[in-house]
């Protein structure tokens, strides 16, 4: 996806013409246009002015965002269940001290693992997607 189709996107999911978004920036139906169409790239300024506009970051309309996508929300989910089980069924798993850990203890851990599994996801997704914002030639 380029940079100016998620213009064009977060535009009309709002369902403003482009007239009205270049006249909220201070720019011309015809740049915006431009934008849009990948004829042009906007300065910093401008982009700062778009993604405050549309209530989204720079990174966001950049195409650098750290949103897991749903099959990753599932994955997560599916990697979760199992450790947990995993961790439950295990001899020694799951205790304090000889003594079996109570269920908000089991919660924090829960909640830990799940957040361990995002930030590796988000991480890997960083490191390994390519800028997908660039022109191809």
């Amino acid at each position: 996806m380029t940079l100016g189709y998620r213009l064009k996107k977060e535009r009309e999911r709002r369902k403003w013409s482009q007239k009205f978004v270049a006249e909220k920036i201070g720019i011309t139906n015809t740049v915006l246009s431009n934008y849009e169409r990948d004829y042009r790239d906007p300065d910093t300024t401008t982009l700062g002015k778009l993604a405050d506009l549309y209530e989204i970051s720079t990174d966001e309309l950049l195409g650098r965002s750290n949103k897991l996508s749903k099959k990753e929300e599932r994955d997560i989910a599916r990697d979760l269940e199992k450790t947990l089980e995993e961790l439950e069924n295990s001899e020694d798993a799951l205790m304090f001290d000889g003594e079996p850990i109570d269920e908000h203890t089991k919660e924090m851990i829960r909640i830990s693992l799940e957040n361990s599994m995002r930030m590796a996801k988000q991480l890997a997704k960083q490191k390994f997607t390519p800028n997908k914002s660039t022109k191809k030639i």
